[in-house]
């Protein structure tokens, strides 16, 4: 089967995203909490979200511009308060997630409105949701602007909390199926991880005897 060159330099902004929203799946969606200068709690769910690094804890975020190209309050809040808690979605909060993901007034409680609980921070002004399995205190490490549009925020994990029953904290070992994390497709589509599969540990003697027994070929 052939393929297909795909030059994105020449493609606007919404093919861009289409293509690639559409490709790198599925993405986990952080539901990130910040507060603002005088308060004011925000929250808003984003799937461009992902972990970079353990050593330190470092997540990145991917915050566009509102379709009028005013900053997004999470933006606002992040910059103004170099602080921010990434909220792991499960699928008991998925319709409140989506709740969250609608543009309301600056300054509207999204948590309120999707009846989320906000809880104190430990380490960070802005709080976790209890109602989800996981969450993770950040600071800001740097944000860079990659266009007029977009923002990409890296922040180092300074504190996180888990329900009890999602970690086995002697083992640090956490169990996937209880915290039951949504991710996102494209479009409304989304995905749980209740579906997986597994394969022997990493070793050129365990590849090769797992490629021939599932009759892959290549290189």
């Amino acid at each position: 089967m052939d393929h297909v060159f795909v030059d994105l330099d020449r493609l606007t902004e919404r093919q861009r995203y289409k293509l690639l929203s559409g490709t790198i799946i599925p993405r986990p969606i952080a539901l990130v909490t910040t507060v603002s200068l005088d308060g004011s709690t925000n929250a808003a769910p984003f799937s461009f979200f992902n972990v970079l690094s353990s050593d330190p804890g470092v997540v990145a975020l991917g915050l566009e511009l509102n379709k009028d190209g005013s900053l997004k309050d999470t933006t606002v809040n992040i910059r103004d308060t170099e602080e921010f808690t990434v909220n792991i979605v499960s699928m008991t909060m998925a319709k409140q997630m989506n709740v969250c993901a609608y543009s309301f007034e600056r300054g509207v409680d999204e948590l309120e409105r999707a009846t989320l609980t906000p809880v104190p921070g430990t380490a960070v002004k802005s709080p976790r949701i209890k109602e989800s399995p996981a969450s993770f205190e950040c600071r800001r490490i740097v944000s860079v602007a990659v266009s007029r549009t977009r923002d990409i925020v890296l922040g180092r994990i300074v504190g996180a909390h888990y329900r009890a029953d999602v970690i086995d904290i002697e083992n640090y070992y956490v169990d996937a199926q209880a915290l039951d994390p949504i991710a996102r497709i494209e479009g409304t589509n989304y995905a749980t991880v209740r579906d997986r599969f597994s394969m022997p540990p990493h070793s050129l003697d365990n590849a090769l005897a797992a490629k021939r027994f599932s009759g892959c070929s290549g290189s």
